[in-house]
């Protein structure tokens, strides 16, 4: 059975279509991985190490930054990963800081 889904070679984070259990072995398209990590239905796990400050790609698509290191197998969350999607305060930050009148 197909325990979680990883779409195009570039991703480097597989969504589990099933929950997945600390030490099960996953495969997700060419990546095989360990779970260091419960990762519930629906959420993702690490396909390899992402360093703090590179990008987590689902999809195909840059869906944020690792805000700390995230090893291979681990839960990938809100906990780790800083996301720049669906952030309409930071575009409405942006927007009042292009409307700064320098003094």
């Amino acid at each position: 059975m197909t325990t979680a889904i990883v779409v195009s070679a570039d991703d480097n984070v597989a969504t589990a279509l099933e929950p997945i259990e600390v030490g099960q072995t996953v495969r997700a398209g060419e990546a095989q991985v360990t779970a260091v990590d419960a990762i519930p239905r629906g959420h993702k796990i690490a396909l390899r190490d992402i360093a703090a400050g590179a990008e987590v790609v689902k999809y195909g698509s840059s869906i944020g930054t690792a805000s700390a290191p995230i090893a291979a197998g681990a839960h990938v969350h809100t906990h780790n990963v800083a996301s720049a999607r669906g952030r309409g305060d930071l575009q409405a930050s942006r927007q009042s800081s292009d409307n700064i009148i320098p003094q």
